[in-house]
């Protein structure tokens, strides 16, 4: 899978603080714990263009990025894409193009929106289809293990190895229950809105998730070996693509608060099943909303980062948009945030323009402090205001603080002044 350009990233003086976050529990810990931070993060289904919940995530995720390369950390950042799943089908069948084709245009727009936004790309990012054989491994390990099982198929399903069934995760012996942190009836309703099957007959359980949905007629398959031909289900994928690029445990996983159940508890579950810990935390972003509602491509609510673009909105407009939410937070998009965030952008500008400033001492240390407290970005940006407030307003002889000032913006922040 082809990757967008790396945007510079300037030096600044000094370094950053350790990264603290909250996890699941709520608990201030170390993002990383060794000179080598290994983050992973659940990517798009490419049947539509990005909208902002998907451009809230990924900026969330490139914030940790940044932070950590200034604490002075290599980072290895994996993603995935998942290239081929219902929804995808579902859509080009709609739309009457093959999936093929839908899968690469949308996400070629997508590689294009995450440069506009100035967004690091994956150090490592695999699509589901590349990813088979990596799926496969992983899902005869398990069937190996006992820890998975073979459902018998509808007819006509199977190919010329009917006999073989889909292949479904023992949640239970997994561990499952354990890490939906619910009860099991609040995790069955989630489990089927969120692209689960708890009706399906023949599983053991109505939260085991699928691991290898066999060949179906009309649909696309790929050889899985003693699996049968079929194609990959969703948790797997992920868990596959980071055992191969991050090992068996790393440091955070991210996505959608969205993903928290089923797919981050699920991807976990079998990465422990398959020998490992998966991630130490995880880390969610809020959901982006417009006109009261969550915003999502089911619902067809978007609002495309693409779109803005074409309109004339300033990426990094959008960038200061997202930013001004703490990453955790449910928000609303409207047309007086984006204005807002123009404004400031503007007044940012504006500061920085000038042949001098007040000191920018004060004002990189308290973005650092900021990001190292759980990625408070609203708080990072009030320390830019109040700088550029003061700049446009008392001036000041530091000829060197605008340049700092701006190459910390773009570093830590990723907003190019």
């Amino acid at each position: 899978m082809q990757t967008w350009p790396a945007p510079s990233v300037p030096q600044i003086p000094g370094r950053g603080p350790e990264v603290r976050v909250r996890g699941l529990d709520g608990v201030l810990v170390p993002a990383a714990t060794g000179d080598v931070a290994g983050l992973y993060v659940c990517g798009i289904t490419p049947y539509d263009a990005t909208h902002l919940g998907h451009a809230a995530t990924a900026v969330a995720f490139d914030l940790l990025h940044r932070a950590w390369l200034d604490q002075g950390l290599t980072v290895k950042y994996v993603s995935n894409v998942t290239d081929v799943d219902d929804p995808l089908l579902e859509r080009a069948t709609a739309l009457g193009v093959d999936w093929t084709e839908l899968a690469a245009e949308q996400t070629a727009l997508y590689a294009q929106d995450m440069a506009a936004l100035a967004v690091l790309p994956p150090d490592v990012y695999l699509g589901a289809v590349e990813a088979i054989g990596l799926i496969v491994d992983a899902v005869t390990r398990l069937l190996d293990r006992g820890l998975a099982y073979r459902v018998p198929l509808e007819e006509g399903a199977g190919g010329d190895r009917p006999d073989l069934g889909d292949v479904y995760a023992d949640s239970h012996a997994q561990g499952v229950q354990d890490l939906a942190r619910m009860e099991t009836a609040a995790a069955v309703t989630l489990f089927a809105e969120r692209g689960g099957d708890p009706d399906r007959a023949g599983k053991r359980h109505p939260l085991d998730p699928a691991l290898w949905r066999r060949e179906r007629p009309g649909e696309p398959a790929w050889d899985g070996g003693v699996l049968g031909s079929g194609r990959p289900g969703w948790h797997i994928e992920c868990t596959a693509i980071a055992e191969r690029a991050l090992g068996g445990a790393f440091d955070v996983q991210g996505g959608g608060s969205d993903l928290c159940f089923p797919h981050h508890a699920m991807s976990t579950a079998h990465a422990r099943a398959l020998g490992g810990q998966g991630a130490r935390v995880q880390l969610h972003a809020g959901m982006v909303g417009l006109a009261g509602e969550k915003m999502s491509k089911s619902l067809g609510n978007l609002v495309l980062v693409s779109a803005l673009r074409e309109r004339g909105v300033d990426p990094m407009a959008v960038r200061l948009a997202i930013l001004a939410h703490h990453y955790r937070e449910d928000w609303e998009w409207s047309d007086e945030v984006l204005a807002t965030a123009t404004r400031r952008l503007e007044r940012w500008r504006a500061a920085v323009s000038g042949n001098g400033g007040p000191g920018a001492s004060e004002a990189l240390a308290e973005i650092r402090s900021a990001l190292a407290d759980d990625l408070d970005a609203p708080r990072a940006l009030a320390a830019v205001d109040s700088w550029a407030d003061a700049s446009l307003t008392l001036g000041g002889d530091d000829e060197g603080a605008p340049g700092v000032v701006s190459r910390a913006v773009d570093a830590l922040l990723g907003v190019r002044l």
